[in-house]
């Protein structure tokens, strides 16, 4: 769930330089509802006010439940559906979409009560459709103050792309790069990832992880397998065997699905876990993070401090930006099994200063406040939008 609901424009006095501000996101998975919610704390923890709103509840007729029903049944059973889509439509090209695609217009009516009921100052998107949607708002004047795109992916996918926002905040240069190729003009900054606080410091629930790993499998080396929210991954349960046969602990994250999870824990060896609330406790007690998607879970283990190995990744963008991840040493890339078994016994043996260098290689990615610079487009919103004059 996201935030509190956006309350009515009105209410008591805003103090002296407070603004407001809205983030767009999805429930498509956790990831971008979890950046949505950092994004609000970090905006009210600033002295703004902020809420988030999910664009899948401003579609009508419920094409937002059936947008995301239909992409949690592919990437969990057809996984080549939605590869198909991604290179038809999403993967980079020559070509944006200047005009919204048009399931992002159809939310546009919400939107635009939306900002004028919250009496926002910028519009935040952080999941591509609704970077559409604002992106096409902006060019033809229906929206009047600054939207500021934060991409959350490590390789940019078309549909983040539409001159009409003012502004995107990237994970890398690469990214940034790559959106600057693609619309000439919008202003680009490199920010790194958005993860809480809690995934920097010494986590309190990390003790707890160790114990019940090694109540678990007493002496094996704990190395976490995630899933993502939806439980979609392919051949978890021949590579939590893998690992299990080679002497580690497999830690499985199941998401929410119960069926993978019944599965799984059903190989020998292996703790299949559901929904983890305690994630900054989990990454600071493993070893190591076998990763398919390069999303919030792959940021959060680097945040961490965690070895990250990409392996078996999901189609379409998952698969881009693992290799992408991987390209700019962030992550290591396991592309079969004795692969994966060589990274990670090099990850888990590694000496303390190697380990460090890494760690701090991966830290480095987080550079600026996303929510910071999104703010200061406001003085920005008196100016006319992209589509005018």
């Amino acid at each position: 769930m996201l935030p509190s609901s956006p309350a009515p424009h009105g209410g008591a006095a805003r103090r002296a330089g407070a603004r407001r501000v809205l983030v767009l996101s999805a429930s498509m998975g956790a990831g971008h509802d979890t950046v949505a919610r950092e994004l609000v704390r970090r905006a009210r923890a600033q002295g703004h006010e902020a809420d988030a709103a999910d664009l899948m509840r401003l579609l009508p007729y419920g094409t937002g439940s059936g947008l995301r029903a239909f992409y949690r049944t592919s990437v969990r059973h057809a996984p080549f559906v939605y590869d198909g889509l991604y290179r038809a439509f999403l993967r980079p090209g020559e070509h944006t979409r200047p005009s919204g695609v048009p399931l992002a217009r159809l939310a546009a009516d919400g939107l635009e009560r939306l900002v004028a009921r919250t009496g926002a100052d910028v519009v935040v998107p952080v999941f591509h459709l609704a970077a559409q949607l604002t992106g096409h708002l902006r060019t033809l004047g229906r929206l009047r103050v600054p939207s500021a795109v934060f991409v959350l992916d490590f390789a940019v996918h078309r549909q983040w792309l539409h001159p009409g926002n003012d502004a995107c905040f990237c994970v890398t240069d690469q990214a940034a790069d790559d959106v600057r190729g693609a619309v000439p003009g919008t202003h680009v900054e490199t920010t790194g990832p958005v993860v809480a606080p809690e995934f920097f410091a010494p986590a309190p629930g990390a003790d707890g992880w160790r114990e019940r790993f090694e109540r678990y499998a007493p002496g094996r080396p704990p190395v976490l397998l995630s899933a993502g929210a939806w439980g979609a991954a392919a051949g978890l349960g021949e590579t939590a065997r893998l690992l299990a046969d080679a002497g580690y602990l497999p830690v499985v994250l199941c998401g929410r699905n119960r069926t993978l999870r019944s599965r799984t824990a059903r190989v020998r060896g292996t703790l299949a876990l559901d929904w983890v609330t305690d994630m900054p406790g989990l990454l600071h007690a493993v070893c190591a993070l076998v990763d398919n998607a390069a999303g919030q879970t792959a940021v959060q283990a680097l945040a961490a401090g965690l070895p990250v190995a990409g392996h078996r990744p999901l189609p379409g963008h998952g698969a881009d930006g693992v290799r992408r991840m991987a390209e700019l040493g962030l992550s290591e890339a396991a592309d079969d099994g004795p692969a994966l078994l060589d990274v990670l016994d090099r990850l888990v043996t590694e000496d303390p200063g190697a380990r460090e260098r890494r760690a701090a290689h991966g830290r480095a990615v987080f550079r600026a406040d996303v929510m910071e610079r999104a703010v200061a487009l406001t003085g920005r919103s008196a100016v006319p939008s992209p589509g005018q004059g």
